[in-house]
């Protein structure tokens, strides 16, 4: 089926040999949501989950990656998202948009990117160390130049919407959240990002508010948990164990906007495509242990509900949450895990904070893949609270505190203010905060 992987690549697995049972931040998180919500409820929560991830997992073999919804800029900036364009985004939980920037305009920026992380690449850090293509780069002309585009921040604006909040403390206004880029040279494997969800690792068991976004799936109810419902989201703490692979701020969408064109096996990206049972059936994992006969593992009334031991697998403080084929069996990776569309210079990739994805381990093109990093993030009291201090921070030659870099980026060769900002960016970067 299209953008189906054709070989599983050497990412890692996560069994019960590489727990972290011993760590007391984890025993009191099992134990708290046991205690909270009890066993019943996290057993029932399990075999209903198990259940639909079965039909889930078929429809997303036999389409490939055709279930990911395509829209066209053109339109979405016009009119917004059709009825069934929103259906289908809220199901899988991403989507392409082609053409937010002209094809020629995002090629020429490309250029100047390159030729700005040349420029500075004495001064600049990276990962990986030895083969570098993540620059810990955040407020270069190219990068402000897209994030300030007005038919970028319109359809930031536009996505943000999909979510709802009754609390009418947020809106689907745009703030600016300063991330890194990416320019991958070929014939570069990578293989440090296999299927992981970014936006807290640990904290989504451990901190009681960001718990409380998913109170329907440890109550025994997932049909009813909503994955785009802000009211609670907007004041969780992801970052409750501060490091760089975690961001404080709520981001509606992760985003990749292409510089270059990229596709499957040329430093593209892979997605899982659903939301709400992929999130539910990871929080519910750590519960559960697999039957001894590994004929019996599909079969989830096999698995025994497990409150003594802490095995959360792919689960470390200071990254972003790992899943695997022999941890995780009931998603079928191999199978569900799939190559985005083509993506050319000016298509943006967009998927929502509980999605599960993994950086194309190939790159097997002709030409640097490169994307900036840049996200949707609806206003919010704490996101205003970030940004603000972010926008300080920049202007004083530092890097942002979430990124924990620590370059001086207003004395790179090439530099430029933020002079030129039309108002609706400097009100998205934070000038009025």
């Amino acid at each position: 089926m299209p953008g189906q992987i054709q070989k599983w690549p050497a990412w890692p697995e996560y069994n019960a040999e590489n727990g972290t049972s011993e760590d007391q931040d984890f025993i009191n998180a099992k134990e708290a949501i046991i205690q909270e919500f009890g066993p019943e409820n996290l057993q029932r929560a399990w075999i209903q989950v198990c259940k639909d991830l079965s039909s889930i997992t078929d429809e997303i073999v036999r389409k490939g990656n055709e279930i990911i919804p395509i829209c066209y800029a053109e339109e979405v900036l016009e009119n917004g998202f059709s009825s069934g364009d929103v259906e289908r985004i809220k199901k899988t939980g991403c989507l392409i948009v082609r053409g937010v920037l002209p094809r020629t305009e995002a090629e020429k920026l490309y250029l100047q990117l390159h030729r700005y992380i040349l420029d500075n690449q004495d001064t600049l850090t990276s990962w990986p160390v030895e083969t570098p293509s993540m620059y810990d780069l955040y407020d270069s002309p190219v990068q402000n130049a897209i994030r300030s585009h007005p038919r970028h921040l319109k359809l930031q604006r536009v996505l943000n919407g999909l979510w709802h909040d009754k609390s009418g403390e947020t809106s689907s206004d745009p703030l600016i959240y300063y991330d890194g880029v990416r320019d991958r040279p070929p014939n570069q494997v990578f293989l440090g990002l296999g299927p992981h969800i970014d936006a807290g690792s640990l904290s989504r068991w451990a901190a009681p508010t960001y718990r409380k976004v998913y109170e329907a799936i440890f109550s025994g109810h997932p049909e009813d948990h909503d994955a785009w419902d802000l009211g609670v989201r907007k004041d969780a703490v992801q970052d409750l164990f501060k490091a760089p692979a975690h961001s404080s701020v709520f981001r509606a969408f992760q985003g990749w906007t292409a510089l270059t064109p990229s596709k499957a096996r040329e430093g593209s990206i892979l997605l899982y495509p659903n939301v709400a049972a992929t999130m539910a059936y990871m929080l519910l994992r750590p519960f559960f242990n697999p039957p001894e006969d590994e004929a019996d593992i599909m079969d989830a009334s096999k698995w025994k509900f497990d409150e003594s031991s802490c095995h959360f697998p792919g689960t470390e403080k200071d990254l972003s949450q790992f899943l695997s084929r022999s941890s995780h069996p009931h998603l079928r990776f191999e199978e569900c895990m799939v190559y985005v569309p083509e993506i050319q210079p000016g298509d943006t990739v967009w998927w929502h904070s509980d999605l599960c994805h993994a950086v194309d381990p190939e790159h097997e093109g002709t030409q640097n893949a490169s994307v900036a990093f840049i996200a949707a993030v609806p206003t919010t009291p704490m996101t205003k609270v970030y940004i603000k201090q972010q926008l300080a921070d920049v202007l004083a030659g530092l890097q942002p505190s979430d990124t924990q870099g620590r370059v001086n980026e207003t004395l790179l060769k090439g530099y430029k203010s933020h002079e030129n900002f039309s108002e609706e960016a400097r009100r998205a970067f934070g000038y009025y905060l």
